[in-house]
């Protein structure tokens, strides 16, 4: 069959749901033919181009049509979203014009969902809606929008699109709920999990890269990733306050909009430190560096986000420490699995206490670290990816009449 993919980043973008857009496009590709509609890289992109109004190439087995949409660096909302409304004003008609067997849209740009239902229901082919972050509850929860007539007409249009796609695609059981009070049907909604691969190997915790990512502190509390709106950001830090004479440091690895407050906040604090993102060949250093790491959803947003970083600290074996709300994916998942311990997300005290109850029990440390190997082997990325594309399959074949109008 014919997949056609909707998602304005794509490599050379560096965003996580360009890999991820890859990911499940080159999974797919190994036994269909797909066409990826994207826009020029713009996302901290590994190669820019030059101006043309469509730009095909074959990369990895996938068609990538590009738009000329505009290409400025994200870092600027207004620019942004310039570079979504030219995505979506040229990447619509295009999709139009490919005639593919089943639309698969992500959720980059924010209304990419609600572009992929009008495409579907123009052309008369399936949907599969793959949600990597809910709009726009994300916008609202996360103070980027307030309430207002146009985001109420935003919320009506999405759940139009909710109940136009023939699949749902979630990362998880907390945004499988969210979308459920929706009033999209159960049997529609699928989750379908990031997971991550298994590293064949690993650095030594002597490594010279990982001791500088240490930066010194006996015992290392590593957050690694986007500093965006989602997380407790000020529980940490009154955490790593409480701790600030008992040998555990705080290390954040990163970069987002709110790394700035962050390092103004804990200017007085000599156990936090703030280090950039490290180059990919270092993933590994970064996950070794961390006694434990953090997953972090600050309260209200279970299921608006779910954090896929939680897999590859899985995968590399390392405890969790899930500073989220009981019933948050990322919480569950720590919990019932005993890879680490999870935390109220605006209980300072607790985060401090687990922090504290860790360090002191290194047998149980390693232990939760090998139960975090055996986790990440059930959410093993090669087996999630086969699930993407069979939910993919499905649908294509339960709109089309059991194959009847599938391509070659």
């Amino acid at each position: 069959m014919h997949v056609l993919l909707l998602n304005e980043y794509y490599p050379p973008d560096t965003s996580a749901t360009a890999k991820m857009a890859a990911l499940v496009a080159e999974t797919l590709a190994k036994r269909h033919k797909v066409t990826v509609v994207a826009g020029r890289p713009s996302y901290d992109p590994e190669e820019y181009y030059p101006f043309a109004l469509l730009r095909r190439d074959v990369r990895n087995g996938v068609n990538v049509e590009r738009v000329g949409s505009t290409a400025y660096p994200r870092h600027r909302m207004r620019r942004r979203v310039s570079n979504y409304l030219t995505y979506l004003a040229l990447a619509v008609p295009r999709a139009l014009a490919i005639r593919p067997d089943v639309v698969l849209a992500m959720t980059d740009p924010p209304v990419a969902g609600i572009a992929g239902a009008f495409v579907s229901r123009l052309s008369g082919r399936p949907l599969v809606y793959n949600i990597r972050d809910l709009y726009p509850d994300m916008a609202i929860g996360g103070d980027i929008v307030r309430p207002s007539h146009w985001v109420k007409r935003w919320e009506k249009m999405h759940r139009k699109a909710l109940r136009r796609a023939t699949r749902v695609i979630v990362l998880g059981d907390d945004m499988r709920a969210r979308i459920l009070a929706k009033g999209v049907a159960p049997e529609r909604v699928v989750v379908v999990r990031d997971g991550a691969a298994l590293p064949s190997s690993l650095p030594s915790p002597d490594d010279p890269i990982v001791r500088e990512i240490r930066c010194g502190f006996p015992f290392v509390v590593l957050h690694a990733g986007n500093l965006g709106f989602y997380g407790a950001w000020g529980t940490l830090l009154k955490a790593a306050e409480m701790l600030s004479h008992e040998d555990a440091g705080l290390v954040f690895i990163g970069d987002g909009a709110n790394r700035a407050a962050l390092q103004e906040s804990a200017l007085n604090l000599a156990n936090v430190r703030f280090l950039p993102f490290r180059p990919v060949d270092q993933v590994q250093h970064v996950m070794m560096a961390g006694d434990v790491h953090i997953v972090t959803v600050r309260r209200g947003l279970e299921g608006v986000v779910v954090p896929s970083k939680l897999y590859g600290i899985l995968a590399a074996g390392r405890p969790v420490l899930a500073v989220a709300d009981a019933q948050s994916d990322a919480a569950k998942i720590v919990a019932e699995s005993g890879c680490g311990l999870a935390a109220d997300p605006d209980d300072p005290a607790a985060v401090a206490a687990a922090i504290r109850e860790l360090r002191g029990d290194p047998e149980r440390l390693r232990e939760m670290g090998r139960r975090a190997r055996g986790v990440a082997e059930k959410y093993a990325r090669v087996n999630e990816l086969q699930r993407f594309v069979g939910v993919v399959e499905e649908a294509a074949n339960e709109r089309n009449g059991g194959g009847a109008h599938l391509g070659s």
